[in-house]
């Protein structure tokens, strides 16, 4: 199932990647306000995240991060992975009560203009659900992933 799952992500970037290298040029307010904020980011690739909002995925002080800009250039969001030592005691602490003995997939740090916040991958026997936590401990996103069934797949 995870073999599939990662199948499936690859071609949905291949066919974003053509989409977006098949005409769609980055809008220079997009990149100027990218160089301004990420002057040091090395090996950027930009994706059209939607119809009004570019991703792009690049490298800086030896980690991979994304940054998301709407068409007119306005900064939304930075992600990227972080490792548990990364995390403050207080979200710890709530991943830890609110979720006993799931396991976390992925984890990473959120920035946008509301404030930051801990996003979570973590699954239990058949539960998989995205979680997201603010720096005082607070659960502010709750929800379950859905698998897609194949009756073919006998993992």
């Amino acid at each position: 199932m995870k073999t599939i799952k990662v199948i499936v992500a690859v071609l949905i970037s291949s066919v974003m990647f053509s989409f977006c290298s098949a005409g769609e040029k980055v809008p220079q307010k997009v990149k100027d306000a990218f160089a301004k904020k990420f002057p040091t980011a090395k090996s950027v690739k930009w994706d059209k995240e939607s119809a009004n909002e570019w991703e792009a995925e690049f490298k800086m002080n030896k980690m991979e991060y994304s940054a998301n800009f709407s068409e007119d250039g306005i900064w939304k969001e930075t992600e990227h992975e972080i490792s548990e030592n990364d995390l403050p005691e207080s979200v710890k602490k709530a991943l830890a009560d609110g979720f006993p003995s799931f396991k976390t997939e992925e984890m990473e740090i959120s920035e946008t203009t509301s404030g930051t916040v801990y996003e979570f991958e973590i699954e239990k026997d058949e539960t998989d659900m995205e979680v997201a936590i603010d720096a005082s401990g607070k659960i502010t996103k709750q929800e379950m992933k859905k698998e897609e069934s194949n009756k073919d797949d006998k993992d």
